[in-house]
């Protein structure tokens, strides 16, 4: 989008490029244009664009509201031009021909970001030291000269122009804003955020606390992340498994929690222990884990490796081969299923009913 303002008596033009014609860019234009000349004028013609006009019926005009909020802010007069006259707005689309005609032919450029500072060099250079329309004996540049002065003051602080957009971060740490995703904090999932965007940058609030900040992406569909908020994440992840992991030993071999607690006093890895009790755990079963890990408590060895000797030397007294692996596929609901084995004494209850229904049939 190409945004365009002249001033009526020096003709002196403002044009600033934008990648869309959102009400931001709208108002971002007036805020550049005004401290391009130091200062607002005191009316602003409109043609009866939807980010000026609203609506009109007759002489009744209804503005927008934020293009009358901006004017209360730099004190100028919005006012539409009248419809069906084409004289009220001669200025501006004289300008736009002579934009198109001056400084488009032939003209290249790289970025948005080059193209803006060629117009800014252009309309400082070649269109201050054209004629000046309203009396040809002196430039553009002169006559703004002489017009400055009259413009008003500009205010102690600009407009606000940035996007503010509330946000909802789902269970994942991104939020999304203009077609991307952005990273967030994992702490603040599940919240309604507000995303605070500028040209060049996207911060993401809880309240009033800046929680994020990025470089602000034009491209649809990207994944824009912070280091620190993914390395948060991992981390995140690895303790939530591994509590998985606590919570499935407790469950399946309750001596688990008696030497973890003693292996923690010592200084020992909990996330290594953890998992190498669940591989034992897998091989050789609850019960037998069990057995094993009250054997290493007793002699004071709360060790994997020390319920790995329990385990292996019981096998090796019944003279049974080593367990083989089980695999197991990859859904976490069956790999983390603890299955405690059943007492066996209802099948020897059963078997004994069953030689003395035997024993009455041979009679």
């Amino acid at each position: 989008m190409a945004f365009v303002m002249v001033l009526s008596f020096s003709r002196q033009p403002f044009l600033r490029f934008f990648l869309d014609a959102r009400m931001a860019n709208f108002l971002r234009g007036h805020e550049a244009a005004f401290q391009a000349w130091g200062g607002p004028p005191r009316v602003v013609l409109y043609d009866n664009l939807k980010s000026a006009v609203l609506e009109r019926q007759g002489d009744a005009i209804r503005f927008h509201p934020t293009l009358l909020e901006l004017a209360a802010h730099y004190r100028f007069e919005p006012r539409p031009v009248a419809v069906a006259r084409g004289n009220e707005k001669g200025r501006v689309e004289r300008l736009i021909r002579y934009i198109r005609d001056s400084f488009f032919a032939a003209r290249q450029w790289r970025d948005l970001d080059d193209l803006n500072v060629q117009a800014e060099a252009w309309c400082l250079g070649q269109a201050a030291d054209r004629p000046c329309p309203e009396d040809r004996s002196m430039s553009v540049r002169e006559a703004f000269a002489r017009e400055q002065p009259q413009l008003l003051a500009l205010p102690d602080n600009p407009f606000p122009t940035d996007e503010r957009e509330a946000v909802s971060a789902s269970k994942t740490p991104y939020v999304r804003f203009d077609c991307n995703d952005y990273s967030i904090p994992p702490a603040h999932v599940q919240r309604t955020l507000t995303v605070v965007a500028s040209p060049n940058t996207v911060r993401v609030l809880d309240g009033t606390a800046v929680i994020a900040a990025h470089a602000r992406s034009y491209d649809k569909g990207e994944q824009v992340e912070d280091p620190a908020h993914v390395a948060e994440l991992t981390a995140r992840k690895r303790q939530a498994r591994q509590h998985r992991g606590i919570d499935r030993l407790a469950q399946a071999a309750p001596n688990s929690a008696e030497l973890l607690t003693r292996a923690a006093e010592r200084g020992h890895n909990l996330g290594s222990i953890t998992a190498a009790l669940l591989r034992l755990l897998e091989r050789y079963g609850a019960a037998e884990l069990e057995a094993a890990i009250g054997e290493a408590l007793a002699r004071d060895v709360p060790h994997p490796n020390a319920v790995r000797l329990a385990l292996e030397r019981k096998r090796e007294q019944r003279d049974q081969p080593p367990p083989l692996p089980i695999a197991l596929p990859a859904d976490k609901r069956v790999r983390d299923l603890a299955v405690s084995p059943h007492k066996l004494d209802d099948y020897d209850h059963l078997q004994a009913h069953q030689e003395e229904d035997d024993d009455g049939d041979d009679g």
